[in-house]
């Protein structure tokens, strides 16, 4: 092997020969073990920079290969062994030896090919090292990274059995990743809808049911049937999906579960089994220490260490879940986060997601409850209260922060240290007397107020009256201009602005149409074309009004003697039959121009009564096929006695929240699911109302045509 030297600033440096790949790599584990040894990173230093006839690539990748290498030889070794390895790699990076990813690398390839149980002890380095992860050489090229390590290590847990590894995980992640990292947000409010709770609605004696389960709660205030097991469980799904409660049906069944399931907590109370003198609730002595009462509470909570993610719904538990403070006060808060996303604005809600008058009368009046209901659940109610009402404010914060597109945080600047000399404010000047302003006013003939605007006001015009009455201050606008304006297929402002100009400026509005009509637009465009009418010069009409304007003023001016010779003369029958005929053929032109279409016709709480007989059992096809989910179908099946009330109230539901509930559409389901009979009901029903409708539009139009 040669070597050369060569002379820099009269200084002899040696210059090796360059090495392959391997020779390098084994050239750098043995500095490498020897590091780990003495826990020195220099040596590695040394090692890399004596080979210094290859380039900085060259060198780097070799010692990549190095540390994964030494890693793979000592996965059996203790977790320290592992640990020290990557906190060396990562003062390898700090000197630049290495690649900047590799720290990350290491664990990836470790996490890889152990079993969780090494996993969990390993990802302690990770937690302590979280301040590392984000110093400005590994943060930018290492936290895509560490981001795919963590899912990949979620995705091996089971959310279930390993919640604790899992949650510290997404601690980790929380903690690395800035506030305003937009992969660890959920931006658009999704919910996790997959997040089932599954309770025993199957096909078993629910009688059967009902008395074991009050066997089971025989020392329990309180009844425990299946019916409450059911109510209590359903509730689960509203929680798991709150936008179901914008539904009239379901809010129907969520209202009546948990007026229920809260008078239920309401009659059943636990006991405090705490000290006296350990309490956090109620009158306390002067000397008690608010110190010493949050230790034991926090004492309290570190003893409960106990947590499932997931309920347990065995129907024989629900008396002793009941018994819980713990699950109890998980259902209420469930309860007061729901009430919060219903009425706080959320920037990715449906605008049709608004509550009703009654909804939101019956969360105020709710939710006063529920927190009384958390503090008498011991131990230390009133002061668990007060946390969940401080969350919840947070949380609405945090709500208000996503609203507004997730800013980033940044720590505000101090502003620069300027000393000025504080100047003293400048003198007031002396207010004119109130009196000298009145008299100079009146002098002059204008008002003075005391306020600027006021005054200005005042004396805009010497006659302040007839000022409102000028031409200038008319801004209405023509009726036959604003028809003509362009404006949306369905507009009510433009409708109701319209109807307003038509009773102000014309008769039109206080006559009736020639043919009935439900939408306003119809009705406006007929007004509309009457006005085009109306302005239209009618000849034959003018020259008849001409003639007999003439002929009387002849009558005015001839003697009494001549005018009983020249009345044969003025009884001309012609001119009055043409008369007739022309204003006959205006009014059947006003009958042909009235809108020609059909409207359908709507089913009414009438035809219900009268076809829901003809049913019968199979009712909930119908409702399925109408659009009605399962659950809603229960719920009407379980709050009525006999299929019929609970197809009418069904019915009833459809024809009061959907546009298309005509008598036509029903006739096609019924037909569609066979139901032959009460298909052929809702025909016979609708062809009678068509003639009905007819024969009242015929005879509206020759009350018509006979007054025109």
């Amino acid at each position: 092997m040669s070597v050369t030297i060569t002379e820099i600033d009269d200084k002899a440096v040696t210059v090796t020969p360059a090495v392959n790949f391997f020779g390098l790599q084994t050239a750098f584990e043995k500095a490498l073990e020897l590091a780990i040894k003495e826990n020195n990173v220099k040596i590695l230093v040394e090692s890399y920079n004596n080979f210094n006839g290859n380039s900085e690539h060259d060198k780097r990748s070799p010692m990549d290969q190095a540390f994964r290498e030494l890693l793979m030889k000592n996965l059996n070794e203790d977790v320290e062994k592992i640990g020290a390895l990557v906190k060396l790699s990562v003062d390898a990076t700090r000197a630049e030896i290495v690649s900047s990813t590799i720290p990350v690398v290491l664990l990836g390839d470790t996490f890889d090919v152990v079993t969780l149980d090494k996993c969990q002890e390993l990802f302690q380095f990770v937690e302590q090292m979280v301040e590392v992860w984000k110093e400005d050489i590994l943060f930018a090229s290492c936290k895509n990274n560490i981001l795919r390590m963590c899912n990949d290590l979620l995705r091996r847990l089971s959310r279930t059995q390993n919640t604790v590894f899992c949650g510290r995980i997404l601690l980790f992640l929380s903690k690395f990743f800035p506030f305003s990292e937009r992969s660890g947000l959920n931006i658009v409010s999704e919910f996790n809808l997959d997040n089932f709770t599954e309770y025993g609605l199957d096909g078993k004696d629910h009688d059967d049911d009902s008395k074991e389960l009050e066997e089971i709660a025989e020392d329990i205030p309180l009844k425990i049937d299946y019916d409450l097991y059911c109510k209590f469980w359903s509730l689960q799904d509203f929680f798991r999906n709150p936008n179901q409660c914008y539904s009239k049906a379901q809010w129907k069944m969520f209202q009546m579960h948990a007026e229920t399931i809260l008078q239920s907590f309401a009659s059943f109370k636990l006991d405090d089994i705490r000290p006296s003198n350990d309490s956090g609730d109620g009158p306390q002595p002067m000397e008690v220490d608010e110190a010493a009462v949050d230790a034991a509470a926090a004492s309290t909570v570190n003893r409960a260490n106990n947590f499932f993610a997931k309920f347990l719904t065995n129907p024989k538990l629900l008396a002793l879940q009941l018994s819980d403070s713990n699950f109890r006060r998980a259902v209420l808060v469930q309860f007061l986060i729901l009430f919060q996303y219903l009425q706080v604005s959320v920037k990715f809600k449906m605008e049709s997601y608004i509550l009703t008058p009654a909804q939101a009368e019956f969360i105020n009046e709710t939710e006063p409850r529920v927190f009384k209901l958390l503090e008498e659940t011991p131990p230390y109610g009133r002061r668990f209260a007060r946390t969940v009402q401080h969350m919840l404010i947070r949380e609405e914060m945090w709500n208000n922060w996503k609203n507004e597109g997730c800013k980033e945080f940044k720590k505000p600047e101090n502003p620069p240290d300027i000393e000025e000399d504080i100047k003293p404010p400048p003198a007031k000047r002396p207010k004119r007397a109130l009196g000298d302003s009145l008299r100079d006013a009146s002098r002059n003939g204008k008002f003075f107020l005391g306020n600027e605007n006021l005054t200005r006001l005042w004396n805009y015009s010497p006659d302040n009256l007839q000022a409102c009455k000028s031409e200038q201050r008319n801004f209405l606008p023509q009726l036959e201009t604003y028809l003509e304006t362009p404006h949306g297929k369905v507009d009510p402002a433009f409708e109701w602005r319209a109807l307003r100009l038509l009773a102000r400026q014309t008769p039109h509005f206080f006559t009736s149409v020639s043919q009935p009509s439900s939408k306003i637009s119809d009705y406006l465009e007929q007004v509309r074309k009457r006005l085009n009418r109306d302005k239209e010069p009618k000849p034959s009409l003018t020259a008849a009004t001409n003639t007999l304007g003439a002929n009387t003023a002849v009558v005015a001016t001839t003697p009494p003697a001549e005018i009983e010779q020249e009345t044969v003369a003025l009884q001309d029958p012609e001119p009055e039959q043409d008369l007739d005929e022309e204003e006959v053929e205006t009014a059947v032109e006003e009958v042909e121009e009235a809108p020609k279409h059909e409207k359908p016709i709507m089913v009414t709480k009438a035809h219900i009564d009268e076809v829901t007989p003809l049913i019968g059992e199979p009712w909930m096809k119908l409702g399925k096929k109408i659009g009605f989910t399962n659950d809603e179908l229960l719920y009407f099946q379980m709050e009525y006695s006999s299929a019929e009330i609970s197809c009418v109230q069904m019915l009833t539901n459809w024809i009061s929240e959907d546009d298309d509930a005509t008598m036509d559409n029903w006739a096609y389901m019924l037909e569609g699911l066979e139901m032959n009979t009460a298909a052929d009901a809702v025909k016979a029903i609708n062809e009678r109302e068509k003639a009905a409708r007819a024969a009242e539009a015929a005879a509206i139009n020759d009350v018509e045509v006979l007054s025109d």
